[in-house]
C-alpha cells in the first residue's frame, strides 16, 4: 500500500458522491479504538461501476492513501480524540463513493524506555505438547509460513485433536524478574472454516524475584463468548487454577476468516503475584477489563519469560484446527 499519484482519482476524492457503496467492516461507527487501529473495508462496485481503487483519509487531511483493487486493509495511525475516517472507492469509469466512520482514539502509553521482544513467532525453541488439564487428546505441528503473513514469516500452528483436545505451544523469550507491566501485541489469522476451534489462549508467564511464577492467562472463550483470565483460587503452594469470565465479549466463531486480526492486552502485577488485567483491544476496538486476581504459583521454575499459544478443540470427534500467528511483540517495564 502506498500513496499513488492518480491525479484524476485524487481530484475526485473531494467531491461528495450521491450515495455510498463502501462497506466498512472495522472499525464500527462510534468505536473507541487505539492507535494504530485496524481498517478493513470493501466495495465491489461504486455507482454501478466495478471498483478500481480504494483509499482512506482522516478528518480534513488532503492526503489520501490509495490502494488498487476493491478492498483495503490497513493500520491507521492517529492522534487521540474524536476523528472522522473517510473510506473511499473509485469506479473504473470515474465514479467516486465514500463512507464516513466516526471513531474515538484513546491513548495507551508504552513508556519510551520499555523493553520489548518482537517477532517472537519466528524464535527457535517453540515446543508443542498436549495440555493434560483438558479432555481428550491432541498432537501439534508448527512451521513458518510466507503466506498468509504480515511480516514475511508467520508461525503456522496445527492441532490434530479428539474429544475437544487442547494443544499448547510455547517458547521462552527472555529473563526478567523485575518488570511488573506488560503489553501483549499479536496478529492472528484463522483460515476458513474455523468451526473446529473452541478457545484461543494467549498466555505469558514470568518468574518473580521470590521464585514464584505468575501466570498471565488470557483466552477468547467460544463457549462463554467472553474474554477470560486465569486466577489461582488456592495458594501458590497448593494452587487451584481456574478461568474467570470477564464482561468483555469474544468468540472465535464470530471472527472473520482469512483476514488478520489484531489482539492487544495490557496487564500488570504486584510483588505478591496479584494480576490486574486492564484492557483488551480487538482490531483496534478497546474493551475495559479491570479485573484483579491472584495468579502466583510455586512451580520451582528458573527465571524466565515464556509465552503460550493454545488451541482448544470444539468437537467430540477427531478434527484439525489451524491458526497463524504473526508480529508477536511483548513490551515490559
Amino acid at each position: 500500500m502506498k500513496n499513488l499519484s492518480y491525479v484524476s482519482l485524487i481530484l475526485a476524492t473531494f467531491v461528495a458522491p450521491a450515495f455510498a457503496s463502501v462497506t466498512v467492516n472495522t472499525p464500527a461507527g462510534g468505536a473507541q479504538v487505539g492507535s494504530p487501529f485496524a481498517l478493513s473495508a470493501d466495495a465491489a462496485t461504486c455507482s454501478s461501476q466495478a471498483t478500481g481503487a480504494m483509499g482512506y483519509s482522516l478528518d480534513n487531511s488532503s492526503e489520501t492513501t490509495i490502494v488498487k483493487g476493491s478492498s483495503v486493509h490497513a493500520d491507521v495511525m492517529s492522534g487521540t480524540g474524536t476523528h472522522t475516517l473517510h473510506v473511499k472507492a473509485w469506479g473504473e469509469a470515474g465514479s467516486s463513493c465514500v463512507t464516513d466512520v466516526a471513531v474515538t482514539v484513546e491513548a495507551f502509553a508504552i513508556p519510551s524506555d520499555a523493553s520489548s521482544v518482537s517477532g517472537i513467532q519466528v524464535l527457535s525453541g517453540w515446543k508443542a505438547q498436549h495440555d493434560t488439564a483438558g479432555t481428550g487428546g491432541s498432537n501439534g505441528s508448527m512451521s513458518l509460513a510466507n503466506s498468509p503473513s504480515r511480516s514475511g514469516f508467520a508461525r503456522k500452528f496445527v492441532s490434530n485433536y479428539s474429544d475437544y483436545g487442547n494443544q499448547r505451544f510455547d517458547v521462552s523469550f527472555g529473563d526478567d524478574t523485575t518488570s511488573t507491566n506488560f503489553f501483549y501485541d499479536a496478529w492472528l489469522y484463522l483460515p476458513s472454516p474455523s468451526t473446529s476451534i473452541a478457545n484461543l489462549e494467549m498466555d505469558m508467564n514470568q518468574v518473580m524475584p521470590n521464585g514464584q511464577t505468575v501466570i498471565f492467562g488470557f483466552q477468547c472463550d467460544g463457549w462463554s463468548g467472553t474474554w477470560d483470565v486465569t486466577e489461582n483460587k488456592g495458594t501458590p503452594e497448593a494452587p487451584v487454577d481456574a478461568w474467570l469470565h470477564s464482561q468483555a465479549a469474544c468468540n472465535p466463531h464470530k471472527w472473520s476468516t482469512n483476514i488478520w486480526h489484531h489482539i492487544q492486552v495490557s496487564y500488570y502485577r504486584d510483588d505478591s503475584g496479584k494480576v490486574t488485567y486492564k484492557s483488551v483491544w480487538f482490531d483496534g476496538v478497546q474493551s475495559s477489563l479491570n479485573v484483579t486476581v491472584p495468579s502466583a504459583f510455586a512451580l520451582g521454575w528458573a527465571p524466565t519469560l515464556l509465552t503460550n499459544f493454545q488451541i482448544d478443540g470444539s468437537a467430540a470427534a477427531s478434527a484439525t484446527a489451524t491458526v497463524y500467528l504473526d508480529d508477536l511483540t511483548i513490551y515490559r517495564w
